[in-house]
């Protein structure tokens, strides 16, 4: 078999599959006893009819048609194989030549067309330079982080109060549209402040007091009506007001492993300054990635960005009337195509760096995915082995990995001038590869560990389909 790639645009290319007789054959042979095993020949038992009568009965071009279609894609394969190349989308095949069905000598010779990843040049990354806020953990971010721990033990005392900031308050709500109640729902709870519901809700209950009642207009977030001018009326019947312990020795023995608040007060500065140095890393990732970015250019296929659209805007994906507009279009298109591009360098730099992603490496990251969900580790590793996304997720893993070691190598100071080490952020890189039914394994150990810490304590293709059996001849 003889294959050639002509390159139509950076992200498209042409390929040109001549395979002789002699290698078609096995298909042709593979044609017969098909066939064979689908007709009926008196005298003949089925599967056992001669290839001279089936020639009599479909003709021979019936059988050299059959072996093309179900010899096509391995053909195209040893073509990708034999090319080097690394298709994106479904090829689109025009069958050029076949035997004369008369003759037993020829060619089958086809053309395929597909988009392919874009090869790059990759720019010089180390030493990229960013600038990020300088911040340090304050007093205030300490006794923040204290407070939110003693809301966590605080308790609620009914008020004979207006409603304020950060109440809880307990009310009725009814719903009403073009004069018609929609909606109704009683003894609700509810933290005045919090945004979760209904625009205008917060302003509606600010004030009242338990027993009275105030009315607003609004847009209906959820439900049948969604997205409906409404008139809601809210009554109040309890204001609450949370009521914090005392921040003592005694509370921090409840609340933590420290026997002393001066204790739990060093732990919280810890743990508030980590997060400022997390908060700069994230910062300095992006930058650095941007900036990478803005060094290389990465021709986006057609294919890719509209395979996205036709997903995110199918019916059952909307989210309402205001989901398909050409603004949101815009932005997924723009989103979808700098998705790609980041990915295709990430990728350059992960093989430069030969980088690899561990066993570990991808437990995290299957673990911290699963909670995202609320799945069970153990089970969303099995669905993602049973959906063939392993591999894409030790991709992701990869890429990471690769964005972490450009960062490693970048020189990142703050807005006073300061160098910014981040070497708590960065992760070192890998070299174990993954073994599906460990990474299973370790995932039912993880889950069952947390299970059981539960207990004690009481209580994260179309590219290489087969082309179409019906393609194109001329």
């Amino acid at each position: 078999m003889k294959s050639a790639v002509e390159t139509l645009t950076p992200t498209r290319v042409k390929l040109n599959v001549e395979v002789p007789f002699e290698e078609l054959k096995p298909s042709i042979d593979a044609a017969y006893k098909t066939i064979a095993g689908q007709i009926q020949v008196p005298g003949f038992r089925k599967g056992k009819v001669p290839a001279k009568l089936i020639d009599q009965r479909v003709g021979r071009g019936y059988v050299i048609e059959t072996a093309i279609n179900e010899g096509l894609n391995g053909f195209y394969q040893g073509a990708i194989e034999e090319t080097g190349i690394r298709p994106l989308s479904r090829p689109e095949v025009e069958i050029t030549e076949v035997p004369d069905p008369t003759a037993t000598e020829g060619q089958l010779a086809f053309h395929v067309e597909v988009d392919i990843r874009p090869e790059i040049e990759l720019p010089e990354y180390a030493g990229l330079e960013v600038t990020v806020e300088a911040t340090e953990a304050s007093e205030e971010d300490v006794q923040k982080a204290l407070d939110d721990l003693r809301g966590r033990f605080g308790t609620l005392k009914t008020v004979d109060r207006p409603a304020a900031a950060d109440d809880f308050i307990t009310m009725d709500l009814s719903a009403k549209v073009d004069g018609e109640e929609v909606d109704s729902a009683a003894d609700l709870s509810y933290q005045v402040g919090a945004g979760t519901m209904l625009e205008g809700l917060d302003e509606a209950v600010t004030a009242l007091s338990a027993g009275e009642d105030a009315t607003f207009e609004t847009k209906l977030a959820g439900g049948e009506h969604a997205g409906k001018d409404a008139t809601v009326t809210v009554k109040l019947k309890a204001v609450k007001e949370r009521e914090l312990p005392e921040a003592d020795d005694d509370f921090a023995q409840l609340a933590s492993e420290f026997d002393t608040i001066a204790e739990l007060k060093e732990d919280l500065a810890k743990q508030a300054a980590d997060a400022k140095v997390m908060e700069q890393g994230i910062e300095a990732r992006d930058k650095v990635l941007d900036k990478l970015m803005e060094l290389v250019e990465v021709p986006v296929p057609d294919s890719v960005v509209e395979e996205q659209m036709e997903q995110h805007f199918r019916p059952e994906n909307s989210h309402g009337e205001d989901h398909d507009t050409e603004e949101h279009r815009a932005e997924v298109r723009e989103n979808t195509a700098k998705a790609f591009q980041n990915e295709i360098v990430l990728d350059a730099v992960a093989d430069k760096e030969e980088l690899g992603v561990s066993q570990a490496e991808l437990i995290d990251y299957i673990v911290s995915s699963a909670g995202q969900y609320g799945m069970d580790p153990n089970q969303f590793a099995q669905l993602l082995d049973q959906s063939g996304q392993v591999g894409m997720m030790v991709g992701e893993v990869r890429r990471r990995k690769a964005l972490a070691k450009v960062l490693e190598l970048a020189k990142v100071t703050d807005s006073n001038g300061a160098e910014v080490d981040l070497s708590d952020f960065v992760r070192p890189a890998g070299e174990e590869e993954p073994n599906i039914e460990d990474m299973i394994q370790a995932a039912e150990a993880e889950a069952d560990n947390a299970e059981s810490a539960e207990d004690t304590e009481g209580a994260d293709e179309a590219a290489e389909e087969a082309p179409a059996a019906e393609a194109d001849k001329k």
